[in-house]
């Protein structure tokens, strides 16, 4: 049945239909271009309307069923349809079932979709095929003819009507621009800013000239392409199909082709397509058969030729282009843009930044579209409302919200935004209600659908079914769909209220299809999130995988681009709480299950806030946020920004930057802001204002411009916390200049604001430079890489010197930045009254420090006059560079001369101005008025020129004035400060030989008011002849301090000549020459090589050390050179004349024996030599001899030693009297034949303190020989034959001929890596000798003849240290090693020691043949010491008898117990430290317990850090009780318990006789410390008592204090660490009133505080020694009494008040106190004013050896007092000021003192703020000053 039998079927119905919709034309023909957009549209207008109803039905009708269902669903829900129409059509016709099955034979026999009318022939290949030909006229006029035909194809296309931003029924008939921008890489023709050319929102729509502007930049014989790169929804399909629109009609004229090609379509062709089918076959054919003339032409005519591509982002194959898919769509592109198609032709496509593919050209012309600015939408909003009262009304509302206006930035959503309030408006709405309606863009489409909604044509079911539709298209990357994907009451929907469009699409030659898509990208992703949100079958962790951060870096990318960018913006708007109503009632759920889902989309925000993303994802997750409306999670992500938060290269728009803002206002600290090359929308800016958490803003970017300059400025004023705004690499030009001007004055918090890199002329930058002034907290001002003249450079420095915030001013080519330092506020009312007084106030200039630095400016003599009349009315310039330009000789005099008048402190830089020889000869006239000058640095070579000027010292000399306690000591200092060490080096000069005279003139003349110290002549061509003549000119130069004439090629004459110098001229104190790398410094005293090399150098000091040391050492040294014999002998008679003391140090390559036999007998003719040393000097192996012998030649020899046969030194004293001489000869190969020669020579001295052999080739042999002529040497001292090679052989061979020299008091022996074999003498004889034999690993026979020799020896003591003894050996040399009377120490050190155990220890002494006295064991440290009595005396009487029943003679060790009897029968001392006591059956315990039983006359018992087992208590306590005589008894650092310790305590209950009691570490509890209490009531006899650390406490001390005034004899009493407070203390001093002899007093680390230390101070005893409160919370109060009491202390050696806060209240004494030896107040916060009186009185404590005054907070003027006292201080041996405040003119003060003749061997300064090189240089100039962090050695005078 075909459609006319259908319809006659139903004629009634058909007839009622027909007749309705004649009424509705224009609806009917909207509706068939929506369903039929594949057909061509009927022109004519001649047939009756219900004809033409009629035709236009029968078409939907024969589409098909789908389409004919949603044509009538469409109808009856727009329409106004009759109910009796509504129900037979929705019967009939609106059942797909029964259509289908009236309709099933239709379909079959229905004809496919009509072609187009131009489309006639099959599929072919244009080009391929031969040409057909044609005249040039007749291929005119069919190109004419398609020309024609194109252009109403596309006026068709648009139906007549202009383009809008949504093509909709109510959508405005103008069109506005949005804001268009070019990039960086191209620049149009005619536009003057190069930045903006959007059109103009207030041109009418015929004169819209900026689009022309898109085809107007320049292509340099390449490809004319333009990409136009926007987000989503900013209008560009818009502008293409605008584009497209105005050629149609005409206004595009430049273009006789404009083809619309959209990539959302092109994707859906699966053939391989040339060019010419693709325009042909697919968008529009020629009407002629043959094409290939329309190709032709267009080929001709390429430059006329324009393909608009839309939407580039939507390709799907982006990879390179290759032979796989050459006919692909994409392909087709890469070979338009690379010119492989139609070249010269002009090619625009659309694409979301960050979607390029490879095949776009790098030169294409690249223009950003923005969006519409405030203008645009109030434009906008103008055209969509018709109305002036709705105008008005929509006017209103979008000015009232901010949010609103900035969401209207997006022309897509400006349409939804409009419409939503239009509908608010009519429905009667009260105004000012769209902040509350439309706070997001989700709420704002969501306001929309409910608008829908509110008509009842939208239900739940049917947003869902939408939904479900949107999200398909998604996932499977679909976004236009056909007939079949949406179901007919669907589509209808779509089709009322415009939220699908249709269109046809064109896959294959004669083919069409219908396509629909909705109308916007984001709306499909808006309604695939209501599914997502809403519908049941989507599950959280399926919902959970949409929120997702997307990436939008410009790059070229290959990867496929997403289509769901917006899908979870839409996902966190519908979690927010404003959502929940409306998604219950689509999900038709309950709370919970929507609050659920909600909740999981804010969850996973949360979880990727606290991740590190990338700029692009973080700004996603801004939007996100402020999407959510969520407060907590818009805090949270606040307060995880990074302080230093940057963007890098990606497009910011005004939302990007609004959704920021959002976010900062839930920060609570400020936030630096970066942006670096992002492309920024002009007006983006706006969405800054009343940010008040940025502190700094930086924007670089060549896209920002005047427009986004005048936007900013409206934001800065707002900014209140604003402190840094960056602008750099933009194009800001006078215009944006002007608003920034206006601006910045309202911005009085910036600190720093940077313009660097910008195009600003001379102009603009004086009027930056001119608000200065106006921003008082400025810091910097940055206008680098501007244009700029030179006066504007001149004003520049004028402001800068005028300005009195301006401390520098950089210029150096481009660059220009002001460095500020602003005035405080408090600072500035104190001025307003000066200022009210007058202008020209001095105080001004005296307190700023200006620097000017004008490098390479191509500055000339006429700029340097201005310069110099500018810096004479300036204040104090700190620092002026005016190197690398164009003065000259001229120019350089000019401001040289000037420099008296200018007030430069610190340096003048010249360098690279083009000075010449003579020039320098002009400079050293011009600095002689100038007082201030330090150094003048002259190098022609690297064109260098500097002038330092004595700034550091003259701000010291100004802190010395305020410093009146430093008047007395630094007088002397301060007047050197006014005559300050000038410096003049003329390096790589040129000098010859004949400008010395000249050159020396003109150095006498720069010198006349200024004496010269440091003259460097170094790299010049002096030579000999300009050197000799150079020491006949020197006297005229006055006293120098360092002359510096190396690398000026002289020889040996020149040295001659200069060592006669050292006669002549005072000055000189040291020469040092250096032939072969030609080096000569002249110093004087005190001058070191710092001074020489400009380094810091303390002059004070120097002349200081040369005053106090009247008899300063002179020195001569010669290094690299080879000296003859004559030279010898010409140099020591030009040394003669030299006064001394004289130093002289030669190092030559060698020298031979008659060369040294020469210096050798000269030494007698030069009296006043003090040193001579040859250093890395070769001599022959007859050397040693030769210098041993010159003791005879030269009797004031002191000392020789010579070492390696290369370095040798001798010491000379003035006084020939002397009684013994020190000789070595380490290392120089002697053996035993050459003992004899060097023993003879030695035998002539009169006496030797000191003979060193050291590391020679002696071994055994050698040994013997020397031993040999041993008595023969007047030996009185050491005599050390370390390293060689001496085996045990020969020990045992000194040890067996030991008794043939008496005067040999020790001999130390190590054999192992060491090799030590030293042995010392003595003057008298028989005083016994102590054996120390370390690590000599004896044999067992050698043991054997080991113990038989000292069996003979006089030993006093015998240290065996790792010598390999076990016990079995030990056990033989006790038993054998015998004396006839006398006492011997042994000890020893083995490893078995350390585990052998108390029983085994035991067991080896008892085989001793002497009585034992003394025993100590440390397990831990592997020693055993022990002392014998001889002759041992058997003891059968009774007393044994006895001892030994009360022992526990076990089977064990019975026999051990008798003899232990019998051995420690004298035992007077036992020790025993780290030893175990851990065993099972408590053997040890035990025999330690029979050890004290036995030992009857036991006198002294430690045991101390031991492991104690469960039963060693009460054997130890068992044993105590049988020790009648103790006198001393130290329990100390044991773990015991409780338990243990009161059964120790109590058996001390019988030690009356004790005399020191040590149990420190030993908690004491209550019950513990009653038992210690009763049993100290019977030690009467006690005068040491230590319970440091003991747990005491106040209630433990109060029952303390009321027993110790029974032990009248106490002199030291230690409790420290015990927790007393102020109630036990002063319960403690109490008691301390009847201890007359109490020497000690011991209280630190405990909180006794200031009541107890006034009560002590008035009870000191009057024999006290040591006075110890560390740590103790002593304030200033008690302090100052303690002190004050300690005067009445005569014999007071100790006082230690470390680590308490005395600040203010520092100790000091107004009596002597003679024997005072120790003085510390580490960490007590000291400062200078309190701790002089202390430094003033040290001289009150002649005997003090240490003051520590380390960590505290002293400076320079306690440095002083301390200097003034040193000299005084003749014990003091150690000050530590480490940790403090002292300065490098404290540290020379300290130096100074030592200088003045003070005999502290180290002086601590670490970690002071001191510069390192300047702490070099100081201890260069005194060893004894200390700055490292671990201590030196002490340096000696």
């Amino acid at each position: 049945m075909d459609a006319e039998s259908y319809r006659l079927g139903n004629e009634n119905l058909w007839a009622w239909l027909v007749e309705l919709l004649s009424k509705k034309p224009e609806w009917l023909s909207a509706k068939v271009r929506f369903f039929l957009p594949t057909l061509d549209p009927d022109c004519s207008n001649e047939a009756p309307i219900s004809e033409v109803t009629h035709h236009q039905l029968n078409r939907l009708f024969a589409q098909g069923p789908a389409t004919w269902e949603s044509f009538i669903y469409t109808l009856c829900i727009e329409l106004e349809v009759p109910l009796s129409l509504e129900v037979p059509l929705l019967s009939i016709w609106g059942q797909k079932d029964e259509f289908s099955k009236q309709l099933g034979a239709c379909e079959e026999s229905h004809p496919g979709p009509e072609l187009h009318h131009g489309v006639k022939r099959p599929f072919q290949s244009y080009g391929s095929s031969p040409r057909r030909k044609h005249s040039r006229k007749q291929q005119l006029e069919l190109v004419k003819k398609y020309l024609k035909l194109l252009r109403t194809s596309a006026q068709q296309c648009h139906g007549g009507q202009c383009p809008g931003a949504w093509n909709a029924r109510d959508s405005p008939q103008t069109y506005i621009p949005p804001i268009v921008q070019w990039s960086g890489t191209s620049a149009p023709l005619d536009a003057q800013e190069g930045a903006r050319i959007g059109g103009d929102p207030e041109a009418a729509d015929s004169t819209d000239v900026s689009i022309h502007d898109l085809f107007n930049f320049k292509a340099h014989k390449g490809p004319r392409v333009t990409v136009v790169l926007g987000k989503a929804g900013m209008g560009k399909t818009t502008l293409a199909h605008r584009l497209h629109w105005r050629w149609a009609h005409g206004q595009l004229d430049r273009f006789q082709a404009v083809f619309l090609l959209e990539f959302r379509q092109l994707n859906m062709i699966t053939q391989l397509l040339t060019l010419p089918q693709l325009l042909f076959d697919l968008y529009l054919s020629p009407e002629s058969d043959d094409a290939d003339a329309v190709w032709q032409y267009l080929e001709e005519n390429a430059h006329q030729i324009l393909l608009i591509f839309d939407g580039l982002d939507e390709a799907l194959h982006t990879d390179s282009v290759g032979t796989d898919n050459a006919g692909s769509a994409l392909t087709l592109f890469s070979e338009l843009c690379h010119g492989d198609l139609l070249p010269g032709c002009w090619v625009m496509t659309t694409s979301r930044p960050g979607k390029l593919p490879s095949c776009v050209p790098t030169e294409a012309a690249m223009v950003y579209m923005w969006g519409f600015d405030g203008l645009r939408v109030e434009k906008y909003v103008t055209h969509f409302f018709s109305d002036l009262l709705s105008q008005e009304l929509a006017l209103k509302e979008m000015r009232a919200n901010e949010r609103l206006r900035g969401m209207c930035a997006i022309p897509a959503l400006c349409r939804v935004a409009c419409f939503c309030l239009r509908c608010s408006l009519l429905s009667g709405s009260s105004p000012g209600q769209s902040s509350a309606l439309l706070p997001t863009i989700t709420q704002l489409y969501l306001q929309m659908v409910k608008t829908f909604s509110s008509s009842g044509t939208l239900s739940a079911t049917s947003l869902l079914g939408l939904g479900n539709v949107a999200l398909r298209g998604l996932v499977t990357g679909k976004v236009i769909f056909s007939v079949e994907d949406i179901p007919p009451q669907l589509m209808a929907l779509g089709a009322v209220h415009s939220l699908l469009t249709s269109f046809c699409i064109r896959t294959r030659s004669g083919h069409k299809e219908i396509g629909y898509a909705f109308v916007h990208l984001n709306l499909q992703e808006f309604f695939a999130a209501l599914y997502l949100m809403a519908s049941d079958t989507v599950d959280k962790d399926t919902l959970i995988n949409y929120v997702t951060l997307n990436s939008h870096w410009v790059l070229r990318t290959k990867a496929k681009p997403g289509l769901s960018d917006h899908l979870p913006t839409f996902l966190a708007g519908l979690a927010s709480h404003t959502c929940h109503t409306f998604l219950c009632h689509l999900a038709q759920q309950d709370e919970a299950w929507v609050g659920s889902r909600q909740a999981t989309v804010i969850q996973v925000l949360r979880k990727l806030a606290s991740r590190k993303l990338t700029g692009p994802k973080m700004v996603e997750l801004y939007h996100y946020v402020a999407e959510t409306q969520d407060l907590e999670l818009a805090r949270f992500v606040a307060q995880s920004l990074p302080f230093d938060l940057s963007f890098h290269n990606f497009p910011l728009t005004r939302a990007d930057l609004a959704s920021l803002a959002n976010i900062l206002e839930h920060r609570d600290g400020p936030i630096h802001l970066d942006f670096d090359g992002c492309p920024l929308e002009p007006h983006c800016p706006e969405a800054l204002v009343g940010c008040g958490q940025v502190e700094n803003l930086s924007f670089k970017s060549r896209k920002c411009g005047d427009a986004f300059a005048e936007a900013l400025c409206r934001s800065l004023p707002t900014m209140g916390s604003l402190k840094m705004l960056g602008l750099t690499g933009s194009k800001i030009t006078a215009q944006g200049i002007s608003h920034l001007i206006q601006a910045l004055p309202l911005c009085s918090q910036l600190e720093e604001v940077s313009l660097h890199d910008n195009q600003l002329k001379d102009p603009e930058v004086l009027s930056l430079v001119d608000l200065i002034p106006c921003l008082r907290k400025l810091q910097k001002l940055d206008l680098s890489q501007n244009s700029f003249c030179m006066s504007t450079l001149l004003s520049s420095v004028k402001a800068a010197i005028t300005c009195p915030t301006v401390r520098k001013l950089q210029v150096r080519e481009s660059e220009l930045i002001f460095f500020l330092s602003p005035v405080p506020e408090t600072a500035t009312q104190q001025s307003g009254a000066s200022d009210a007084q007058g202008e020209d106030s001095p105080k001004e200039g005296q307190s700023r420090n200006l620097q000017l630095r004008l490098q390479k400016c191509q500055l000339r003599v006429h700029d340097a006059k201005a310069l110099v009349e500018l810096f004479q009315k300036g204040p104090r310039l700190e620092e002026v560079d005016l190197s690398g330009n164009h003065l000259k000789d001229e120019g350089c005099r000019l401001v040289t001369k000037a420099v008296s008048q200018l007030h430069i402190a610190q340096k003048l830089d010249l360098s690279d101005n083009g000075l010449s020889q003579t020039g320098v000869t002009y400079l050293l006239k011009a600095v002689s008025t100038c007082g201030t000058l330090e150094e003048l640095h002259i190098s022609l070579l690297t064109n260098t020129v500097v002038l330092t000027f004595a700034q550091e010292l003259r701000d010291q000399e100004g802190s010395f004035k305020r410093g009146a306690q430093l008047t007395g000591f630094m007088s002397p200092v301060t007047s050197e400060l006014s005559q300050r060490s000038r410096r003049i080096r003329l390096t790589h000069c040129g000098f010859l030989a004949e400008h010395t005279e000249k050159l020396c003139e003109a150095l006498r003349v720069s010198c006349q008011s200024h004496p010269l110290d440091h003259l460097d002549l170094s790299d010049n061509f002096l030579k000999d002849k300009g050197v000799i003549l150079l020491t006949q000119l020197l006297p005229r130069l006055g006293p120098l301090k360092s002359l510096n004439l190396s690398r000026n090629d002289f020889s040996m004459d020149a040295v001659f000549s200069l060592v006669l110098c050292m006669s002549s001229l005072q000055w000189l104190f040291h020469l040092e020459v250096s032939l072969e790398s030609d080096c000569i410094f002249l110093r004087g005293a005190g001058t070191s090589r710092d001074a020489l090399a400009g380094g810091p150098e303390f002059p004070a000091g120097a002349q200081l050390l040369e005053l106090s040391q009247r008899c300063t050492s002179r020195s001569f040294c010669l290094q690299e050179c080879q000296l003859e014999s004559l030279n010898l002998a010409y140099l020591c008679d030009a040394l003669e004349k030299c006064p001394g003391p004289l130093e002289i140090q030669l190092s030559c390559k060698s020298l031979n024996d008659d060369s040294l036999k020469t210096l050798l007998q000269r030494l007698p003719q030069i009296p006043q030599l003090s040193q001579l040393r040859l250093t890395h000097t070769v001599l022959s192996s007859r050397s040693p001899f030769l210098l041993a012998d010159i003791f005879n030649l030269c009797p004031w020899v002191q000392k020789v030693n010579l070492r390696s046969l290369s370095h040798a030194v001798l010491h000379f004293n003035s006084n020939e009297e002397h009684e013994a001489v020190c000789c070595g000869f380490p290392g120089c190969s002697l053996k035993q034949e050459h003992m004899e020669t060097l023993c003879c020579a030695l035998s002539k001295c009169k006496a030797i303190s000191q003979l060193d052999l050291t590391d020679n080739l002696l071994d055994d042999s050698g040994l013997r020989c020397l031993l040999g002529y041993l008595p023969q040497l007047p030996i009185s001292g050491w005599l050390d034959l370390s390293h060689n090679s001496i085996s045990q052989e020969g020990v045992l061979y000194l040890l067996e001929t030991l008794p043939s020299y008496p005067h040999i008091q020790e001999v130390s022996v190590s054999l192992g890596t060491k090799q030590i074999f030293r042995m010392h003498f003595s003057k008298e004889e028989g005083t016994g000798t102590i054996l120390r034999l370390c690590e000599c690993s004896f044999s067992t026979e050698q043991v054997s003849r080991l113990t038989s020799n000292l069996s003979h020896q006089q030993l006093t003591e015998l240290w065996l240290t790792k010598c390999g003894l076990d016990p079995p050996q030990l056990t033989t040399l006790l038993n054998l090693v015998n004396r006839p009377a006398g006492l011997l120490d042994l000890r020893l050190e083995e490893p078995w020691v350390g585990y052998a155990g108390l029983p085994a220890l035991m067991e080896v002494c008892a085989q001793a043949s002497g009585c034992l006295t003394e025993l100590s064991i440390s397990e831990s440290q592997e020693k055993l010491w022990l002392q014998l009595e001889f002759p041992r005396q058997e003891d059968h009487s009774e007393a044994m008898a006895l001892r030994l029943a009360h022992c526990d003679l076990g089977t064990d060790h019975g026999l051990l117990m008798r003899q232990l009897v019998e051995t420690c029968a004298r035992l007077q001392q036992l020790s025993l430290s780290q030893v175990s006591f851990s065993d099972d059956d408590g053997t040890r315990s035990r025999l330690l317990q029979n050890i004290l039983i036995s030992s009857c006359e036991l006198k002294s018992f430690r045991l101390t850090f031991s492991n104690v087992s469960t039963e060693s208590p009460a054997h130890l306590a068992s044993g105590l009780e049988h020790c009648h005589h103790l006198e001393e008894l130290d329990f100390s650092n044991n773990s015991l318990c409780k338990e243990d310790t009161e059964l120790l305590i109590g058996a001390l209950q019988r030690t009356c006789r004790l005399k020191r009691l040590h149990l420190s570490h030993l908690p004491l509890e209550t019950s513990s410390l009653d038992l210690l209490v009763q049993g100290l009531s019977n030690m009467t006899l006690l005068q040491d008592l230590c319970l440091k650390h003991s747990q005491i406490g106040d209630m433990g001390t109060q029952h303390l204090a009321a027993i110790l005034p029974r032990l009248p004899g106490l002199r030291k009493l230690d409790l420290s660490g015990n927790r007393i407070g102020p109630a036990g203390g002063m319960q403690l001093v109490k008691s301390l009133t009847h201890f007359k002899n109490l020497e000690e007093i011991i209280l630190g680390n405990n909180t006794l505080g200031d009541p107890t230390a006034l009560e002590l101070a008035q009870r000191f005893p009057p024999q006290l020694r040591v006075l110890c409160l560390t740590s103790s919370h002593l304030g200033p109060e008690g302090a100052l009494c303690l002190a004050q009491a300690l005067e009445q202390c005569p014999h007071i050696e100790e006082v230690s008040l470390a680590e308490n806060n005395l600040a203010g209240g520092v100790p000091h004494f107004s009596k002597r106190l003679p024997l005072l030896k120790q003085i510390n107040l580490v960490s007590c916060k000291i400062e200078d004013q309190a701790a002089k009186h202390l430094a003033t009185n040290l001289t009150l404590c002649p005997a003090l050896e240490k003051l520590l005054l380390s960590w505290n907070h002293l400076g320079d003027e306690m440095a002083a007092e301390l200097a003034q006292v040193l000299p005084q201080m003749g014990q003091l041996k150690r000050v530590d000021l480490e940790k403090n405040q002292i300065t490098a003119c404290g540290a020379q003060l300290l130096a100074q003192g030592l200088v003045h003749g003070s005999c502290v061997p180290v002086i601590r300064l670490w970690n002071n703020p001191i510069p390192a090189c300047v702490a070099q240089s100081l201890q260069s100039q005194e060893p004894r000053l200390d700055f490292s962090f671990f201590e030196q050695q002490p340096q000696t005078l």
